[in-house]
């Protein structure tokens, strides 16, 4: 691939990297990563993901910017206050690099169209806020044997794991079954430093690349918990399987997706009933 002259220079730090280089940079420039939630976690990951020259990025978010959501969903400002966040999104990706394509997918992830959303994509990034659609965006990428990287943030706290198939466990490996419903708080219930979700949003992003770059050390295996109050970071080892695992284990019993706050399909509940 021939760069162009504007190419060559919006990524010369990258082409004078060892671990980049052209051939890096061609490699983002023709990968595409889908970015499941354009909040306080996926705004940061998007606009990284943006800037490196990866050639598609997907945003996936149904809901419209809130005056609140301003002070660290970085993708929207004050202007975007009631348009749709993939919309606002949109606009400003392109705005920062006009190599990069954007799918802007204005709806909810669902069980019935996560599979057929997730296919094209070679990275998936969860940065969504709440345990079913992680647990939705687990299964689907098990099941179709796709990379993904979760994260969740709180406070002053963060947490992310990478999963790619075949290499370490996935999301239910670590966490077994949704917590009861309203046992954990949300950020709009006991707050959330913004600086915190560009910290852990940032490093999904640098997941992703160094995924498609192939290179340095993916959080396979291993959960990073960040508190940024502290500035303190740990790098826990997870086991290398969970045999009785019901996505990714030796006897999968969860073979369906559903939306499960619903907890509406027989697998689910069969899983369930046996914890």
């Amino acid at each position: 691939m021939d760069f162009s002259n504007e190419q060559t220079e919006r990524y010369s730090r990258h082409l004078i990297l060892k671990e980049i280089g052209p051939e890096g940079q061609k490699k983002l420039l023709d990968s595409s990563v889908l970015v499941i939630g354009a909040g306080g976690l996926g705004s940061p990951a998007a606009l990284y993901l943006a800037a490196a020259g990866v050639g598609t990025i997907g945003i996936v978010d149904a809901d419209e910017v809130d005056l609140s959501n301003l002070q660290r969903q970085i993708l929207h400002s004050t202007n975007d206050v009631g348009r749709a966040k993939v919309l606002s999104a949109k606009d400003t990706i392109e705005a920062l690099n006009p190599d990069v394509r954007v799918n802007a997918y204005h709806i909810f992830v669902g069980a019935d169209n996560i599979l057929d959303m997730i296919k094209d994509y070679d990275f998936i990034i969860d940065a969504t806020d709440n345990f079913s659609a992680k647990f939705l965006i687990n299964d689907a990428c098990v099941m179709a044997k796709k990379p993904f990287v979760h994260a969740g943030v709180i406070r002053f706290q963060g947490q992310l794991m990478t999963y790619v198939p075949g290499k370490g466990p996935c999301y239910r490996c670590v966490f077994r079954e949704l917590p009861p419903k309203d046992a954990v708080p949300t950020s709009g219930q006991v707050g959330i430093f913004g600086a915190t979700a560009g910290i852990v949003g940032s490093l999904q992003a640098m997941e992703a690349v160094k995924y498609i770059l192939g290179e340095g050390g993916l959080l396979t295996g291993y959960m990073l918990t960040v508190d940024a109050l502290k500035m303190e970071f740990r790098k826990i080892k997870l086991p290398d399987s969970v045999n009785d695992c019901p996505v990714c284990g030796e006897n999968p019993t969860v073979r369906e997706l559903c939306d499960y706050e619903q907890s509406e399909c027989e697998a689910y509940k069969e899983w369930y009933a046996g914890l």
